[in-house]
């Protein structure tokens, strides 16, 4: 069974925070589940130190991304490319690729993510440092927050492009 390095969670599940109770909860997106008590398979000594960091309930998030703009995003224009013509259909199968390779170890974030993102973060390996709410565009700030660290997000959108989004703290 794979574990998250950072919750300790098997892969899949997340840590929510019950708005009813105040209290932690553990949510597996695939299969709906939700339970009170760690997951089977938990290590728990790495959950016990993600929990105690208070890293689930963060007032900043770091973060790194990879960027495809598309002829509609707001600057449809990058470090690459003067003018670009891509789609945004285009732009989210890009996006698509570069997860399948990342997830399959065909490529690390930081490699793909210097080599093909738009942003000029991709200088840095696309890492955008630690950010509060109300300093990147919300659907970004959105899906960074809503992110274990560690984890990927999935396709998201933004007027700056498509962007594929991985927590680093």
């Amino acid at each position: 069974m794979s574990l998250n390095p950072h919750t300790g969670l098997p892969k899949g599940w997340k840590i929510k925070i019950s708005k009813t109770h105040n209290q932690e909860y553990y949510y597996n997106p695939s299969t709906s589940e939700s339970i009170w008590t760690p997951p089977e398979g938990t290590d728990k000594d790495a959950l016990d130190l993600y929990l105690s960091k208070n890293l689930h309930k963060p007032k900043k998030v770091a973060a790194r991304h990879i960027l495809v703009k598309h002829r509609d995003s707001r600057r449809p224009s990058s470090w690459k490319e003067q003018n670009i013509t891509r789609t945004k259909e285009e732009a989210v199968e890009l996006i698509k690729g570069y997860k399948a390779q990342i997830e399959s170890g065909e490529a690390s974030f930081e490699e793909i993510a210097s080599e093909h993102s738009d942003c000029s973060s991709h200088s840095k390996n696309g890492d955008l440092g630690y950010f509060g709410p109300g300093e990147m565009q919300p659907s970004f700030e959105k899906a960074a927050f809503g992110l274990q660290v560690g984890e990927l997000s999935d396709v998201v959108e933004s007027d700056s492009g498509i962007h594929l989004i991985e927590r680093t703290g």
